[in-house]
């Protein structure tokens, strides 16, 4: 440096003789004694030691070149030059490191899908690290299991989804020591337990270096990260230090998404409970309001029509009500019900119970709850459905999952009818299920009283028809002036009709005769017969009229017979016994379903009406050798008769009918004639001979009083 050479000592710059030069020094040099650096060079020397590229020595001698260093200062310089810039590097490495972490925390901490959240923070991770692989594993608070949730750079199908026990492995180190771990070569650790399945997984991916980080959230372990590679590493201590780092990050950020998750699912749940509280209130309304109707219904006197229209304005549906046979009875659409009521009367099988408008709009029928647009196949689910909810007492499904139930109306094991809503406006649950269950229970109630209401009708109309076909006069006398006090106007009966039925389905009968009479009519059973008497002055449609009504309530085979009614009161007994007789000749005629008057079979009548023991005399005088021969042998002359007269005197024809040799049929013919005599089959003998056979054909036929 300059100030060096004014350092030296007033006694050597003194000594300037020229014969005397100064010895020298052996002593090592002081800092006075080195020479000088330039400021710009020193500033140079800085520059590049804190230069990103690299420095070599080359570069240094150049710039210390002309300072007079000698070249062990200048290998000195050199030495100090890389040191600092290798401090630099690391501290700018650093720099770069904390910039990449913060950048990932901020953009991980703006994630709220926890899936989403962990992809992301593995990326991250692997990104900061640089290995060949990454992944995360999750720990199971319940089974201490850590389970492997994502990965990247993985290529082995076993490896996402791996599933660690307790204290297997580096990821069972990690969790219970809460610190990093790592290793150089896998397969020749031991600091950890080895698991034959994980090395199994970890041999198929070709790991060999592996670093694990703990995921903590205060002392909950909720996780490992991982980073690897597929060769040999020694991982350095920034290297651990940094995926530490983002791990504590990661943590915070993934635990601070868990929670919010979970707050967000409480708050949804809440949210449900609240609208499912609200709903289950809006029902409860709704079923306090059909309540308070229906039972001023029943107070008031209302009628199935009236429960169905108060149950589908309240549950904005549509109600069909079905009487005991499963006809529609009546049918009420409230506010967002769908449909068009059908007409009373209508089997359910040949209907489609709340089809939509659209589809009718469109000509087409849209498959229904059950299934199926077969009227039958539909009519078969609902009378299954009536007998599920018979039993139960419950709504019952029309089909899984339709928009239908269904629930009867009984009294005790008595079926009633039943009841079907279709859903509309108002989505169906438990409380409208209750609610139906309750209307149910009303109409049945109503139902119950007005059946009372008519069987105490009926009985006193029963008591006057039993008057009006009374043999004393004197209770026939009355009769006119008690019905009038009824309604009933007896100057304007026309007609009657006779009914023929076992006698335990007659009471029922009686009942639907009273409904196709109406309320002017009279109704009762008499002798065998349901007798009713009309004011339809018809006789033929009287008795259709009649017998369409008891055969859909029934549904069993029905006779019925009309006759004009004649002089009332003294005229009403004989027409109503010459139709009982007219309906018991008919089955032997094969007529046993069917709507019929007495003129239709007016010669029967004649021969079965009042007097008809004179005919039993007569067909007594024509064949009785015959029929005593039968008696007492047990023969079958009278059929052989019967079939040579019905095939026109005719042995051959007879035999076959009978299947019958002819030399049997002739020998029969033979032994008639003995009986009957040789003229038996004279024009006029045989004449009363057909009719007697045809009368004791009829007469051993038709059916005796019940």
């Amino acid at each position: 440096m300059s100030s060096s050479a004014s350092s030296a000592s007033p006694a050597s710059s003194a000594s300037s003789a020229p014969s005397a030069s100064p010895a020298p020094s052996t002593s090592p040099a002081s800092p006075a004694d080195e020479p000088g650096v330039p400021v710009g060079t020193v500033v140079a020397l800085l520059a590049a030691a804190g230069a990103e590229r690299a420095v070599d020595d080359a570069e240094i001698r150049d710039l210390l070149a002309g300072s007079g260093l000698p070249p062990d200062a200048v290998a000195r310089v050199g030495d100090g030059v890389r040191h600092l810039r290798a401090g630099s590097e690391r501290w700018r490495r650093r720099g770069r490191e904390l910039s990449a972490l913060s950048s990932s925390v901020r953009e991980l901490a703006q994630l709220r899908d926890v899936d989403v959240l962990l992809e992301r923070l593995v990326e991250r991770a692997h990104d900061l690290v640089g290995t060949d692989i990454t992944y995360l594993s999750e720990f199971d608070v319940r089974t201490h299991e850590l389970r492997v949730r994502t990965t990247l750079g993985t290529t082995a199908p076993t490896f996402p989804g791996l599933r660690v026990p307790p204290g297997m492995g580096l990821a069972g180190r990690v969790a219970e020591t809460r610190l990093p771990s790592w290793t150089s070569s896998y397969f020749t650790m031991s600091q950890a337990p080895h698991d034959p399945q994980i090395d199994a997984t970890v041999a198929a991916e070709g790991i060999s270096s592996l670093l694990g980080v703990p995921l903590l959230a205060g002392d909950e372990v909720i996780g490992v990260l991982f980073a690897g590679n597929r060769i040999e590493h020694t991982f350095s201590p920034e290297e651990i230090s940094l995926l530490s780092a983002f791990a504590d990050h990661a943590a915070v950020v993934l635990q601070t998404a868990r929670l919010l998750a979970r707050a967000q699912d409480a708050a949804d749940e809440t949210r449900q409970a609240y609208d499912q509280l609200a709903r289950h209130v809006e029902a409860m309304e709704r079923a306090s309001g059909v309540h308070s109707d229906l039972t001023a219904l029943v107070l008031r006197g209302g009628d199935a029509t009236a429960v169905a229209e108060a149950l589908g304005k309240a549950l904005r549906c549509r109600v069909t009500i079905l009487d005991a046979g499963l006809t529609v009875s009546t049918t009420a659409s409230g506010p967002g019900g769908t449909g068009s009521p059908p007409a009373s009367g209508t089997d359910p099988a040949a209907r489609d119970l709340g089809s939509s408008p659209a589809a009718r709009d469109h000509g087409t029928t849209p498959a229904r709850d059950h299934g199926t647009a077969d009227p039958g196949q539909r009519a078969d689910a609902v009378r299954r459905a009536v007998d599920e909810s018979r039993r139960s007492g419950r709504c019952v499904p029309l089909a899984e999952g339709g928009r239908e139930v269904v629930v009867a109306v009984v009294a005790g094991r008595t079926l009633l009818g039943a009841l079907v809503l279709e859903q509309g406006a108002v989505e169906f649950g438990p409380v409208e299920h209750r609610t139906a269950e309750r209307a149910a229970q009303i109409t049945a109630l109503l139902s119950l009283k007005q059946d009372a209401l008519a069987e105490a009708e009926q009985t006193v109309r029963r008591d006057l028809l039993a008057d009006l076909l009374a043999d004393d006069p004197q209770r026939r006398a009355g009769v006119a002036q008690r019905a009038q006090a009824r309604g009933i106007r007896t100057d304007r009966l026309a007609s009657l009709v006779v009914v023929s039925l076992p006698a335990e389905l007659r009471h029922s009968a009686a009942r639907a005769a009273g409904r196709a009479a109406g309320p002017c009519g009279l109704i009762g059973e008499h002798a065998d017969w349901v007798v009713a008497l009309t004011t339809e002055t018809d006789p033929a449609a009287a008795a259709g009229l009649v017998h369409t009504a008891v055969r859909r309530a029934l549904g069993h085979p029905v006779l019925a017979v009309g006759a004009e009614l004649g002089e009332v009161p003294d005229g009403v007994r004989a027409q109503v016994e010459a139709a009982g007789a007219c309906a018991r000749v008919l089955p032997a005629l094969g007529v046993t379903d069917t709507a019929a008057t007495t003129d239709e079979y007016l010669p029967y009548t004649a021969l079965f009406g009042p007097g008809e023991a004179r005919v039993d005399a007569f067909v007594r005088r024509v064949l009785g050798p015959v029929l005593d021969w039968d008696a007492e042998r047990g023969g079958h002359l009278l059929a052989t008769l019967a079939a040579y007269l019905d095939n026109r005197l005719s042995p051959v024809a007879t035999g076959r009918a009978l299947h019958l040799h002819k030399n049997t049929v002739l020998q029969r013919l033979d032994r008639i004639g003995e009986l009957l005599g040789e003229q038996w089959q004279a024009p006029e003998r045989l004449f009363r001979i057909t009719v007697a056979v045809r009368i004791a054909h009829l007469t051993a036929a038709r059916p005796g009083p019940a």
